[in-house]
């Protein structure tokens, strides 16, 4: 099996990592590179001194994505900077490829029809990374509203802060794709996960409103802040549903609370990975705890995931239709933050 990565950033070394530990040597790593600016890393996205991606994984690099393609790998994990996301994609779907797109699928939504045409038409495997979906507290959540164990839902409150100069501590922050508009950063389309878990949730909202933009002293060109406000339907009823995303907190936050007619839900990423449910209506409180969980096993999930869809054991949790649509709500929060207005969708 041969698997071409197309950037080596941080997110995509921890894919080649978790790639050579599934699949071992029976993978061959093929890369197309262009900058080469970043280090090898650990786990801890910590450089390692002296390392060598290329020697280490025995990785065939490529200068040109035609010729790097033209080795007909089998699938093709797209890791570059999300605004170019589309167009190394189709180029690989044409090639007959099967694709792994970091989220976003995109950073403005150009040319994502097009993929999505061509991706169905050649009947390829295409998975848009959003690791959330294998979190048991966020699986354990989707459970209990499968179950309806809070009634009616009333409302629901998204937040993930984080600071942005933790992201990728090897580097200059300012020159990071989530600085830089340019490469598609900003908070909404960065920390567009939100999105995705809300789309899981609550379905695609009717109307978005959101406020926000550059508020802080960050030295970057695109929006840190965004309080964004969609309008879901919940079993044929209005479900007001508020994301708060930030480029600022530290230690970083990162949850949701659900209300329901009958008590609420209440997840914590960083807080011992906890759900908990209270029932207003019989008093009782149940908690299931993470406290144990790495992180990192999320991608490697992910990761098994997709290699299962290739094989063809399980569609893809979240194909280029579902992707596109969370990208969607996240480019509507965005040019609502520009004008001012309400935007449908």
């Amino acid at each position: 099996m041969k698997a071409l990565f197309v950037g080596l950033g941080s997110i995509g070394q921890r894919h080649l990592r978790n790639l050579k530990r599934l699949l071992g040597d029976s993978v061959e790593i093929l890369a197309y590179r262009t900058l080469r600016q970043v280090p090898m890393l650990d786990e801890k996205r910590q450089v390692i001194e002296g390392g060598s991606l290329k020697d280490h994984y025995q990785i065939r690099e490529f200068n040109d994505l035609d010729q790097a393609l033209a080795e007909k790998p089998d699938m093709v994990f797209i890791t570059n900077p999300s605004s170019m996301h589309v167009e190394v994609a189709k180029k690989a779907a044409e090639a007959g490829c099967h694709l792994f797109i970091e989220k976003p699928l995109d950073s403005q939504g150009e040319g994502v029809e097009e993929l999505i045409d061509l991706v169905e038409r050649k009947r390829l495997v295409a998975l848009v990374a959003y690791q959330l979906r294998f979190h048991p507290g966020l699986q354990q959540v989707a459970t209990w509203l499968k179950e309806k164990r809070i009634g009616q839902l009333i409302s629901a409150h998204l937040v993930h802060g984080e600071y942005l100069l933790n992201f990728h501590p090897y580097e200059d922050y300012r020159i990071s794709y989530a600085s830089r508009k340019e490469l598609g950063g900003g908070v909404v389309v960065t920390q567009i996960h939100e999105f995705d878990y809300a789309l899981w949730l609550f379905g695609k909202p009717r109307r978005v409103f959101a406020v926000g933009g550059k508020v802080s002293g960050l030295e970057i060109d695109v929006e840190d802040t965004a309080s964004v406000l969609m309008e879901c339907q919940y079993e044929g009823k209005v479900l007001p549903v508020s994301l708060c995303l930030d480029y600022m907190q530290s230690p970083p936050h990162r949850a949701c609370t659900i209300v329901g007619e009958d008590g609420r839900i209440v997840w914590d990423f960083h807080d011992a990975k906890t759900a908990v449910l209270e029932n207003r209506s019989t008093g009782k409180t149940e908690t299931c705890e993470f406290g144990d969980l790495e992180i990192s096993q999320l991608f490697v999930d992910e990761l098994q995931h997709f290699l299962d869809a290739v094989a063809g054991k399980v569609p893809p949790v979240v194909d280029l239709r579902s992707g596109y649509e969370s990208l969607q709500m996240a480019l509507a929060a965005r040019t609502s933050i520009e004008t001012g207005e309400v935007q449908s969708l």
